[in-house]
């Protein structure tokens, strides 16, 4: 039934894609409602819970197929070279997100500060999943687009040790685990760097070649054995997910570019699947019970923690203010977030049905909120947007009325002043 619903909403996502490439319109609003209306207290076409084994493996898979296409978009050169705009947001912005979505968790939605720390750090890290319209249009500055790229890529792991640690400062626990959290990071990005090191050494070798059919699979292979090896080891997933697409991008462009499409195509698709699946956790009974402090902590995480941080952060930046502006409101929360969620709620603390409701329901509103204005923001850096069409036919009939003429009509001066030929053109493109 999964597999037949998922089926439906992804051909009605494909009919309507083109207009939502224009549009407010979200294909990923779409799967969220359609996991909504599908759900067990809804309609009860779908059968999940959030225990539920393929809640928590779709979100997994998802955010592990979009680092490792997105870190495809960066190598490393990329990042040595403009890393100052993204090592702000990260060293920065991202534990000051924290802080701040803390502390709106403890004196708006009432939690003890454990659980407070616990949800800031769960809705700290940003998915440019949901802004694709803004980090994909090349009209969008190069930096601006690196910055949410590489930002959103690296936080997914940089947030899971905070994870760890509060909940287990949340659990009551004396242990907090430092070492192996940081040997997990360790690992992670160990696997990252080495698979695709060697995959790629062993393709370029005598005794092997990919033949064109195959090449796309280069890249499956090679996060397939990342994401294997970091089950086995208990890396962290997310950090050799990234570190692996980077490999990728910096030594094996040629894999790469096989790769991409494909590779995008993959992870797009799960993350569609992952969105249905969330969506039908939330229901009309799942969102009245939470009350209304728990809905203005939800906005205000959405609409005030991202924006004040990176607003700090990004002090004497060099950053344009539209730029700047943008950066802030693009902090969607994604997968990361909603598999963190998941961990607490398996975890067990006292807190832990309430802080996943406020989690689910800053998700809903993020992805409702953000991927509806992406394209809508992207336009703003269209030059070609930048004068409105109604400017140019205001000046003509202003002009047609200084020389006592009707708009459209030619006066015998501005015939003969008018220029024929090679002349034409030039005096089209001095008008321009």
């Amino acid at each position: 039934m999964l597999l037949l619903c998922f089926a439906v909403v992804l051909l009605a996502a494909v009919l309507v894609s083109a207009l939502a490439n224009r549009t407010i319109l979200s294909t990923a609003a779409l799967f969220l409602l359609a996991g909504f209306l599908l759900g067990e207290d809804t309609t009860g076409v779908l059968h999940l819970e959030a225990d539920t084994p393929i809640v928590a493996q779709l979100a997994e898979l998802a955010l592990f197929a979009v680092l490792f296409t997105d870190g495809m978009r960066v190598g490393w050169p990329d990042l040595r070279s403009a890393w100052r705009l993204p090592g702000r947001a990260l060293g920065w912005g991202l534990p000051l997100t924290l802080l701040v979505t803390a502390v709106l968790a403890h004196y708006v939605a009432g939690l003890d500060w454990p659980e407070a720390l616990l949800i800031g750090a769960i809705l700290a890290p940003t998915d440019p999943v949901f802004a694709a319209a803004l980090v994909g249009n090349d009209k969008v500055p190069a930096r601006l687009r690196h910055l949410l790229n590489v930002e959103s890529g690296v936080n997914d792991g940089l947030a899971l040790p905070f994870v760890v640690v509060l909940l287990a400062v949340a659990a009551g626990s004396d242990d907090l685990h430092l070492g192996e959290l940081a040997t997990e990071l360790a690992v992670g990005l160990a696997i990252g760097v080495l698979v695709p090191l060697a995959a790629i050494a062993l393709e370029r070798t005598r005794w092997f070649a990919a033949s064109a059919a195959y090449a796309p699979l280069n890249g499956v292979a090679i996060g397939l054995l990342v994401l294997a090896l970091g089950k086995v080891t208990h890396g962290n997933l997310f950090l050799a997910a990234f570190a692996a697409g980077i490999t990728v991008a910096t030594f094996g462009p040629r894999e790469r570019a096989a790769f991409e499409h494909f590779g995008e195509n993959v992870a797009e698709l799960l993350k569609l699947a992952a969105l249905l699946v969330f969506g039908a956790l939330i229901s009309v009974e799942f969102l009245g019970e939470i009350s209304w402090t728990g809905w203005v902590f939800a906005v205000l995480a959405i609409v005030v923690a991202r924006p004040v941080a990176l607003w700090i952060s990004f002090l004497r930046s060099g950053l344009s203010m539209r730029e700047q502006a943008a950066a802030m409101w693009f902090g969607p929360k994604g997968f990361a977030s909603v598999v963190y969620g998941l961990l607490v709620l398996e975890s067990g603390i006292v807190g832990a049905d309430e802080v996943f409701h406020l989690v689910a329901l800053t998700i809903v509103l993020s992805i409702l909120a953000h991927s509806s204005t992406d394209v809508v923001v992207a336009r703003a850096f269209d030059e070609s947007r930048e004068v409105p069409n109604w400017h140019g036919a205001l000046h003509r009939i202003r002009r047609a009325a200084r020389s006592g003429a009707l708009p459209g009509q030619r006066t015998g001066r501005d015939r003969a002043a008018a220029p024929t030929g090679d002349d034409a053109g030039d005096g089209q493109a001095s008008a321009k």
